[in-house]
């Protein structure tokens, strides 16, 4: 019997495309976090230390997990050849101009940090707390960490000795290489300050939590899971913008060169976010929540309320999936396991999906012209992100391995499928 060779190609295996990340670091980090949880919660640890404690909790397993499971150091996209060893007398020069360059870029982010007074009041006087007291430390293990370091790379010359010696007036600067070192920094500068000033309000919300009390109360018990899976999405995140380091091999490849990236990523946080209360984005005003919606009918609520802490859940998940290699803007190896199996977005079309069914704008207290507004606004919002969808992805093709996912999610991926039959 004749065999045709179109059929043979089109019945072949089409292996999704191996993550840059395994299922085994996120968990790892899960269960650090959980643990510290449920000691904090035991012995009612709930102030700012406990909470970075919590950050601790989730980064250090995954640490362990990456380097004597996954061996990542053993990477070759790490840069790094641990059988070429240099006396560290050929690469001295190198890394001091290294040094250079990367003090004058911590000493700008100091003064970018002390010119911003919103940087110091509210929840952000933390982070500038943790910076200020981390700085002298990080000033004196920098120098041995890259002396260290230098002696192993295959390309030492990276984008701050490009800075360093374009700075001490030395020979072979490349001005893209300083470019994408500053737009690297950039995106550390912005979000760790962000994700540190938050960690401690939602820690501290959830370890206070009365069991007893939202065991009753179907809407405080999904408000207080809810808040749960954000504690934990905060934990991964703020270990993912602290953790840049090629030994882990989850430093940045790069960040992202597009202004139209940077745009409505910017819209989001603070102090440039649009949808912030009385923003030029806020849907609010006019609105209430499924809680008021739905008051009176348990059931109503106990299922809407399930399905927002899945969706947070799924949030929380999409973070994790990163283990310690989560940051906007950035490309720190391709991920194609757990939801973005799934979704190229999961985290987007989560978030998105939740304020919708949490706030349910057509529903308002007011006028039609308050719920044609409200629609209007979070309609927009959600544009903002698939806006962000997009300039990212236009950053990550320029990646052949995400190429190979991208082109694998369209024949596979559930939610693209999805689209694609409702566009026809």
């Amino acid at each position: 019997m004749d065999h045709d060779p179109a059929i043979a190609v089109s019945t072949a295996p089409d292996p999704r495309p191996k993550s840059a990340v395994s299922h085994g670091a996120g968990l790892s980090g899960l269960v650090g976090v959980l643990a510290w949880i449920g000691l904090a919660r035991h012995y009612g640890m709930d102030g700012p230390y406990s909470a970075l404690t919590n950050v601790a909790a989730c980064g250090l397993p995954m640490i362990l997990w990456s380097l004597i499971v996954d061996k990542v150091h053993r990477s070759p996209t790490t840069g790094i050849d641990w059988s070429a060893g240099k006396p560290w007398r050929e690469t001295l020069d190198l890394s001091l101009t290294k040094l250079a360059g990367l003090w004058a870029t911590w000493a700008a982010i100091a003064v970018i940090y002390g010119a911003g007074r919103f940087y110091w009041q509210g929840n952000f006087a933390f982070a500038m707390w943790c910076f200020t007291n981390a700085a002298p430390i990080l000033f004196v293990v920098s120098i041995p960490y890259v002396l260290w370091i230098d002696r192993y790379l295959v390309d030492p010359r990276d984008g701050a000795w490009h800075l360093g010696a374009w700075m001490t007036g030395q020979a072979g600067v490349e001005p893209e290489a300083i470019y994408g070192h500053l737009r690297a920094w950039g995106v550390k500068t912005f979000f760790l300050a962000f994700m540190l000033a938050i960690v401690p309000p939602g820690f501290g919300e959830f370890v206070r939590g009365d069991v007893a009390t939202v065991l009753h109360d179907p809407v405080a018990l999904s408000s207080w899971l809810v808040t749960l899976m954000f504690l934990i999405d905060v934990a991964f995140a703020t270990v993912g913008y602290l953790l840049t380091f090629r030994p882990l091999d989850s430093h940045i490849r790069s960040a992202n060169p597009f202004a139209a990236a940077w745009l409505p990523a910017l819209m989001c946080y603070p102090p440039f976010i649009l949808m912030t209360p009385g923003g030029p984005l806020d849907y609010h005003p006019g609105t209430s929540d499924w809680a008021y919606w739905f008051q009176g009918h348990p059931i109503a609520l106990a299922l809407i309320g399930a399905i927002l802490v899945g969706l947070t859940a799924i949030y929380a998940w999409a973070t994790m999936a990163f283990g310690f290699r989560f940051s906007n803007l950035t490309n720190r190896g391709i991920l194609t396991h757990g939801p973005y199996a799934v979704s190229r977005h999961p985290a987007y079309l989560s978030k998105n999906l939740f304020w919708w069914l949490s706030t349910i704008p057509v529903l308002t207290l007011g006028s039609m012209v308050d719920a044609t507004r409200a629609t209007l606004l979070m309609g927009a919002v959600s544009g903002v992100y698939y806006w962000r969808a997009k300039t990212e992805e236009r950053h990550l093709k320029l990646d052949p391995a995400y190429r190979a996912y991208d082109a694998w999610m369209a024949h596979h991926g559930l939610v693209p499928r999805l689209f694609a039959k409702l566009r026809g």
